[in-house]
């Protein structure tokens, strides 16, 4: 079976080693009270909500979603693109639009992913390209505004 379905046989290649950030990570993991992992260049954080989700009465984990995400890929001299999305309830909307704005952090969109979820969730997209520590501060206001697991 495993020769028809082609599944390699031999032990998986030795990962490459990850490139270099060309960005102050400490700085940005002091600012967004987070560490995060280098992915090919680019360094991301996930960081879950303080409660539990939950769908027809099943809890669904951070990893399949349920946290926010921010990732930041160097575009050198200190810049940053930033990109990921912030997983929200309802009152937590308009406070975290504001202070992304103020911070020059582009919202990009602000959608629902499932349809019974407990709490309501929405999940918004943002970007920007500008100095990390600048964009880091701006998104440390803005998580300051929702709730996370401490």
């Amino acid at each position: 079976a495993l020769e028809e379905s082609k599944t390699p046989l031999a032990a998986p290649a030795k990962a490459a080693a990850q490139p270099p950030i060309d960005l102050d990570t400490a700085a940005i993991e002091r600012a967004l009270g987070a560490k995060g992992t280098n992915n090919s260049g680019v360094y991301g954080f996930s960081i879950p909500r303080a409660e539990a989700i939950k769908e027809h009465g099943a809890t669904i984990p951070p990893a399949m979603g349920m946290g926010t995400v921010i990732n930041f890929q160097p575009t050198g001299g200190g810049k940053a693109a930033i990109t990921g999305d912030f997983v929200l309830i309802g009152k937590e909307v308009n406070p975290v639009l504001k202070t992304l704005r103020e911070n020059g952090i582009e919202v990009t969109a602000l959608h629902s992913h499932m349809l019974e979820e407990q709490p309501r969730l929405f999940f918004m997209h943002f970007w920007a390209n500008d100095d990390a520590q600048k964009l880091a501060d701006g998104l440390k206001a803005a998580l300051g505004k929702v709730s996370l697991k401490k």
